[in-house]
């Protein structure tokens, strides 16, 4: 972790913050990225104590000094702070301060959508100090993305590995303008430098599977001792044929029914042609599905997952086309017991920034023909069924993509229409 000092401290406990970020060491051994101390956005009045830029995500972090140490601090975003039972009422009259870490947060959030910078999930932190022994926050608000804590080095390194989940990690040169937008005119480190602390120069490609080899025929038998019927011997030989024929059926039929997953079938077992939904036609792409959700989402959906759970996930992958240009869709489908569970999951994933389910991509798995779309700016659309929630996102296959961008909502919006077998 490297510190870039620009201001002083705005609070006490900011120096408990800065020896928290310098104790980390420098390089990526520990956590490492960039903490940006006492930046100042456009449209906040006063400076962010911290803004750290990690590789999978960013943390504005936000000083609150307390009155006097206490043993607990019941911090709810949305009510009353109390210190050991008692009503916290500060000097300006603030009786959540947390309000002013989630200003902070939609500032920071605001000045890198405007800088067109690659988004990242951006998260909130509310050091407090002087000491506090135990924060109480509910369970709604740490799936928001929000941590209150006393800035020991711990502590906050452990909030910083919970918040900072992104499938993809910022490469050098994307960390490289987001730390140009939080501070215009200076100087910061080099691609070498951001390396070092855990920056990837270049994002790798995506794995590909791997199928066992078959050896193509058995090693030829030893000669039979004399005296011996070499009968006996054969059947095992023949045995290890046919296991073997077996496994490579095995693996062919695999192959087939992964390859064509999600793809409806005609009556004569031919692949139709795209689905037609309003206008725009949807090729399929493969499915897959999974039983433990959690862990292909990120953001503070996986943190719902996480506490919550869901019986089942589909993800399908569609191509589609319009007015000459081509968009690769990915359509997930989250199933639950109740209906009442899905509709608590929309709220959560509606929310700008707070993640969704992962592309295959970010697991290792290709997407079809060599092509390579990234989700980072994809449109976004939501849709209930019964017990079931549908998230859908899109981007272009063959230009730069928007979240804005009308013609991607549109065909996010339809692709809400798809109905996935499963």
């Amino acid at each position: 972790m490297r510190l870039v000092r620009i201001g002083d401290p705005t609070s006490a406990v900011g120096k408990d913050l800065r020896a928290a970020l310098v104790s980390w060491g420098r390089g990526d051994e520990v956590v490492g990225g960039i903490a940006l101390v006492d930046v100042k956005p456009p449209g906040y009045d006063r400076p962010i104590d911290a803004v750290v830029v990690l590789p999978r995500g960013v943390l504005v972090i936000v000083g609150v000094d307390l009155p006097d140490p206490a043993v607990r601090l019941d911090a709810p975003l949305g009510g009353q702070w109390k210190t050991d039972g008692w009503p916290l009422v500060r000097p300006d009259g603030a009786t959540n301060p947390a309000a002013e870490a989630l200003a902070a947060t939609a500032a920071v959030t605001e000045l890198l959508q405007e800088s067109r910078v690659e988004p990242v999930p951006v998260s909130t932190v509310v050091a407090i100090g002087p000491f506090v022994s135990q924060v109480s926050q509910p369970t709604a608000d740490l799936m928001r993305g929000v941590r209150i804590l006393h800035p020991e080095p711990m502590n906050l390194l452990n909030a910083a590995r919970e918040l900072a989940t992104h499938p993809r990690p910022c490469t050098a040169a994307e960390a490289a303008r987001i730390l140009s937008a939080l501070r215009p005119g200076g100087s910061g480190p080099d691609h070498a430098e951001l390396a070092a602390e855990g920056f990837p120069r270049e994002v790798a490609a995506a794995a590909t599977a791997l199928i066992p080899r078959i050896v193509d025929s058995p090693a030829a038998p030893k000669p039979e001792p004399a005296g011996k019927s070499g009968g006996v011997r054969w059947l095992p030989i023949a045995a290890a044929i046919l296991v073997a024929i077996l496994l490579i059926t095995g693996i062919a039929v695999a192959i087939s029914s992964a390859s064509d997953s999600g793809r409806q079938r005609d009556p004569d077992g031919n692949r139709p042609g795209p689905v037609p939904v309003d206008g725009v036609g949807f090729t399929a792409r493969g499915t897959a599905e999974h039983t433990d959700c959690a862990a292909h989402a990120f953001g503070d959906v996986r943190g719902w997952l996480e506490a919550n759970g869901c019986a089942r996930l589909i993800r399908a992958r569609f191509e589609a086309g319009v007015d000459g240009k081509h968009a690769a869709v990915v359509v997930s489908v989250l199933r639950f017991n109740s209906s009442s569970s899905a509709a608590e999951l929309r709220a959560v994933a509606d929310r700008p920034g707070a993640g969704g389910v992962a592309d295959q991509a970010a697991e290792g798995v290709a997407w079809p023909d060599g092509k390579k779309p990234t989700f980072e700016s994809a449109a976004y659309a939501s849709g209930r069924e019964g017990n079931s929630l549908k998230l859908v996102q899109a981007v272009w296959l063959d230009q730069p993509s928007n979240a804005d961008d009308p013609k991607l909502k549109e065909i996010a919006a339809k692709a809400l229409q798809l109905s996935l077998v499963g």
